[in-house]
């Protein structure tokens, strides 16, 4: 026996289709298993595919569980604006709603307008006191340590290591080395990496790339949840205590697949108040699915 389940693939961060980072969507995943989820996931092969279940809190709009090929997520950034402009431009909640997604991070509040969604994330910025090895870094991504202008670690609802390279250029040369990345850079407080070159200036533009095995996605093409910790730490960087920056971070160019996140990071009294990423999302392909009973 199996049972038929409705899906949309979407494009996200992209006006386009076959642009920005795609995004498979089970808008009614009631009675799947978290086990099947993981299977669901891996057959779509996408970086996260997500399951729409209703809210634990009847306030709330729906809870979310987001996984990649090989795991769960407790948060993403393409998954949160995607699924919240699927839900709302096909018709599985009210459009003019501000959403509030139930996920692993907690609760997050989610504005759409037509096909732009963007999300509001009011957590403390998670920083270690630890530098990353930039020597190692460099070997990872078949690059010489001189390319790294800055390395930071940081977590904004997913952790990741950023590192400021010289030049758009540079951050296209770089190339992933498992063997360099299993033995030295696998253990570290965040084994993902998030390269990236640009004006880092309030209304800049950043051109990055994002690679992160560990969690099964060799190179992502849109990474909303690392665009986040980016802007939120360049904002805390300032040496104005109240200030707002916002960045524009082109990603997945070289991959073909091009993708604009759109960020914001707001700072009072020299604290992070909030960060707010957006996008827009593509529809592509609606179908169903037959998932055996388990």
């Amino acid at each position: 026996m199996s049972r038929e389940y409705a899906f949309v693939i979407a494009d996200v961060f992209t006006q386009t289709p076959f642009g920005g980072n795609q995004l498979a969507v089970l808008p009614d995943a009631r009675g799947i298993s978290p086990e099947r989820m993981q299977d669901v996931a891996r057959e779509f092969g996408y970086s996260e595919t997500t399951f729409v279940l209703p809210p634990d809190d009847p306030r709330h709009t729906r809870r979310v569980r987001i996984f990649t090929p090989v795991t769960e997520l407790p948060f993403a950034g393409h998954p949160t604006v995607g699924t919240a402009s699927v839900l709302a431009t096909q018709g599985f909640v009210d459009p003019d709603l501000t959403m509030v997604l139930e996920e692993g991070v907690g609760p997050v509040p989610v504005d759409v307008d037509g096909t732009f969604s963007r999300f509001t994330i009011t957590a403390a910025l998670q920083q270690p006191a630890d530098e990353p090895p930039r020597a190692a870094l460099a070997a990872a991504l078949s690059l010489s340590p001189k390319d790294i202008e800055d390395c930071w670690f940081a977590d904004l609802g997913a952790a990741f290591c950023y590192l400021r390279l010289d030049t758009a250029g540079t951050v296209d040369r770089a190339v992933l080395d498992r063997a360099q990345w299993a033995a030295k850079v696998a253990d570290l407080w965040s084994p993902n990496l998030y390269v990236f070159a640009g004006d880092f200036r309030d209304g800049g533009r950043v051109y990055a790339r994002c690679f992160a095995p560990a969690v099964g996605v060799e190179e992502d093409p849109a990474t909303g949840s690392a665009a986040a910790g980016l802007v939120a730490s360049l904002a805390l960087r300032s040496t104005t205590p109240d200030t707002e920056i916002h960045l524009q971070v082109d990603q997945g160019v070289a991959m073909g697949r091009p993708s604009l996140i759109d960020t914001t990071a707001r700072t009072a009294g020299g604290r992070l108040e909030h960060v707010t990423v957006g996008g827009f999302t593509t529809v592509v392909a609606t179908g169903t699915i037959n998932l055996p009973d388990p």
